[in-house]
């Protein structure tokens, strides 16, 4: 398998970013190193337009979108919230218009943030997975594009912020990556590559997400019959396996955290460097801290891909708890 892109594909795709989206900022916060005894580089990706970096890659594919097919009716894709919320986004951006599909139960203010910026929501389904099957038969009855959570433009769009990390410290041991379905682990291997340097990539699921791990272990796509974590943005049950494979080649390993160790690193994240994190935004974290004896002395990254957790979730892990789910 040859590159997912080149850096000159990223550069390309900088300005259509920029338009919307300002570099997001990498902190290295005392705090975290005092807490873990790691030098811990956080990288804000809950700072921009839509509290997530998936909106990266929307702007990017809407783009090629309005280029290529200007002819296009409307796009349909299916989330758990963020990638919703990219989409949503940039089809305003575009004039194209959005439908998004999510499972029953979704988080209440990533939805209504999904209709503020303009998509029309349609609930389907237990998890995203179902969602997803729905959002195929809705782009054939309507002729809409149905806009998949992984392409190779919205891996481009993201690896925008791994060219932002990586050029600002290009020193880096290892990068912690939550694993949702892929784009953002795999942009970050990308451009690590691109760029030819030699810093470790680490994937990072829930275990009760944990089908990228197995899926990593067995070399093949191995699917689970739940995905019942806080997280989720982690909750998959499907692997893809292009991704896959660009995470077997490229990545160190894949950790698994539990809800407990989740929820912790929202906390550890609020308190020590106040910054608002969603369960797979802070999954980096957790990792980093479940590992942090391996650590000492190294130059750490971890990636916060997200902020958007409802309110009384957040109640609950600030007040000591670990929200449940089924």
């Amino acid at each position: 398998m040859g590159p997912l892109f080149t850096l000159a594909d990223v550069e390309a795709a900088l300005p259509i970013v920029r338009a919307s989206v300002p570099a997001t900022p990498q902190y290295a916060w005392p705090q975290l190193r005092t807490r873990t005894g790691v030098e811990v580089i956080v990288k804000h990706e809950n700072h921009t337009p839509t509290g997530a970096f998936k909106v990266r890659g929307g702007l990017v594919y809407f783009d090629r979108l309005r280029r290529e097919r200007p002819e296009v009716r409307g796009v349909v894709t299916a989330t758990r919230g963020n990638h919703g919320q990219s989409f949503a986004y940039a089809g305003r951006q575009s004039g194209v218009p959005v439908a998004v599909v999510v499972p029953h139960g979704n988080s209440v203010e990533k939805n209504a943030a999904m209709r503020a910026f303009g998509a029309e929501l349609i609930e389907h389904g237990r998890d995203f997975d179902e969602a997803k099957e729905r959002a195929e038969q809705i782009a054939a009855e309507r002729g809409y594009e149905y806009g998949p959570s992984l392409h190779r433009d919205l891996i481009i769009g993201v690896a925008t912020y791994a060219l932002e990390l990586l050029t600002a410290a290009a020193d880096l041991d290892t990068v912690y990556v939550p694993i949702g379905l892929g784009s953002g682990i795999c942009a970050m291997i990308g451009m690590r590559d691109a760029l030819g340097l030699k810093t470790r990539i680490v994937g990072v699921v829930a275990q009760r997400a944990n089908a990228y791990r197995l899926s990593f272990d067995a070399g093949a796509v191995v699917t689970t019959n739940s995905a019942l974590t806080f997280a989720d943005g982690m909750a998959v049950r499907v692997p893809d396996g292009q991704a896959l494979a660009v995470i077997r080649r490229g990545a160190e390993r894949i950790v698994e955290v539990g809800e407990d160790e989740i929820a912790e690193a929202i906390r550890v994240l609020f308190s020590d460097t106040h910054t608002l994190a969603e369960g797979a935004g802070a999954g980096a974290l957790a990792a980093l801290i479940k590992e942090r004896e391996w650590l000492r002395d190294r130059r750490v990254a971890v990636i916060v891909t997200g902020q958007n957790i409802d309110r009384p979730v957040m109640r609950t892990v600030l007040d000591g708890g670990t929200p449940q789910v089924g």
